[in-house]
């Protein structure tokens, strides 16, 4: 976990305010010195003065004591996606991880293949998107054939099931919400 550098983001909405450090001391009733060691995280506000700061600059109180994101850990080189081979099938990990609400990734299914032997749930809602081939998907004691660019929602614990009983491989990109790999 980063440490929380509530100094900077004083300063980011301060300046995002076109606030120079004596307006918003004045304003907030604090010293511009004490304001400044905030900002370069010297001293530490108390809750109190950073209510006051919250309400001048016009941001939620919580804003300051969110974590930093690291952007450089968002961006997914398609030579870095994290890979694996479950039985025949393959899976690529479009999404940085599956830390989070939601999770991405591409699934490929060789021919004369499928997802499993009978029809499957999970507490995940999924959208898939055909991007490759042709495929097979049994939703709830029904059959569809998806194509190229098709795509399908599959809801919270709804059975399914993906045959590829074509002679291509079938590629799908999907999406599921939590992660349920």
């Amino acid at each position: 976990m980063e440490k929380i550098n509530i100094g900077k983001k004083v300063e980011q909405y301060r300046k995002s305010n076109d606030l120079s450090i004596r307006e918003l001391a004045n304003t907030a009733d604090i010293t511009p010195s004490m304001l400044s060691q905030i900002e370069r995280g010297i001293a530490n506000p108390s809750i109190q003065t950073l209510k006051v700061l919250a309400k001048v600059l016009n941001v939620p109180t919580f804003s300051f004591l969110l974590e930093e994101v690291n952007t450089e850990e968002l961006v997914v080189r398609s030579k870095n996606r994290r890979r694996m081979v479950i039985d025949h099938l393959s899976y690529e990990l479009v999404s940085p991880d599956i830390s989070g609400k939601l999770a991405t990734a591409i699934m490929t299914f060789p021919p004369d293949s499928a997802s499993s032997e009978k029809p499957l749930e999970h507490k995940g809602e999924e959208v898939a998107f055909v991007l490759a081939g042709k495929i097979r998907i049994h939703l709830d004691g029904e059959e569809y054939v998806l194509e190229m660019e098709d795509s399908v929602k599959i809801p919270s614990h709804m059975k399914h099931r993906w045959i590829n009983d074509y002679s291509t491989e079938a590629t799908i990109l999907f999406s599921v919400t939590p992660p349920s790999f």
